[in-house]
């Protein structure tokens, strides 16, 4: 994957990477590069259950500290990525329609660029480890997502909200297309929660497909 272009010398993969590009009421078709991710698995709702609150207060702690790390020792700085999720229930009606929030799985993502050396990642989630010892640190994995061929919307709402355009996509977009789904729900939250209204939080929404 190709190094993305610097913008005031801090790359912002929201505006350096075409996966990060999505527009309100457009189902677009993209080809989603290999990335490599900090990950962090759980169960539940994600309002309640506890796992979650600590997968998050897991994963940004060896985020920030990879930041460090790209910045000191590659002369590298950039924007910390958005928080991303991969959603999937047993019956996905739970997750489309019934939105029956006990019943979803998810894995929790950080992205890590590129341009840092895995044994540079390893050796700063040891030193997290050790130093700051996050609840959930000893789940936390380095991996590579490979989705492949999506297709991808920007949901400007709510979470709750997201079932009618999830419904949309699943039944009309995708077989219009000759497409089925292939892989796991993926959302990006492009907004900080903590201080933008429910109502103006936007979401990339994205679904892995093959053809039908």
């Amino acid at each position: 994957m190709a190094e993305p272009a610097r913008e005031s010398n801090k790359t912002d993969v929201k505006k350096a990477l075409d996966s990060y590009q999505a527009r309100r009421g457009e189902f677009r078709v993209l080809d989603i590069p290999d990335l490599r991710y900090l990950m962090v698995d759980g169960h539940g709702d994600p309002n309640t259950a506890p796992d979650f609150t600590a997968a998050v207060e897991t994963l940004y702690p060896v985020a920030y500290a990879v930041k460090f790390v790209s910045k000191e020792q590659l002369r590298h700085d950039y924007v910390v990525p958005p928080l991303e999720g991969l959603w999937w229930a047993s019956d996905m009606d739970a997750f489309t329609s019934a939105r029956d929030k006990s019943r979803w799985d998810w894995t929790l993502l950080l992205l890590v660029p590129s341009w840092v050396p895995a044994e540079l990642v390893d050796a700063t989630v040891e030193h997290v480890r050790t130093t700051k010892r996050p609840a959930r640190i000893d789940d936390l994995r380095v991996a590579t997502l490979r989705e492949g061929t999506c297709v991808q919307t920007l949901h400007v709402g709510a979470f709750d909200d997201e079932g009618p355009v999830l419904e949309r996509l699943h039944h009309e977009v995708l077989p219009a297309r000759g497409l089925r789904p292939a892989g796991t729900h993926h959302e990006i939250y492009l907004s900080d929660v903590r201080r933008v209204a429910p109502e103006r939080q936007r979401t990339i929404l994205r679904q892995p497909v093959t053809p039908a």
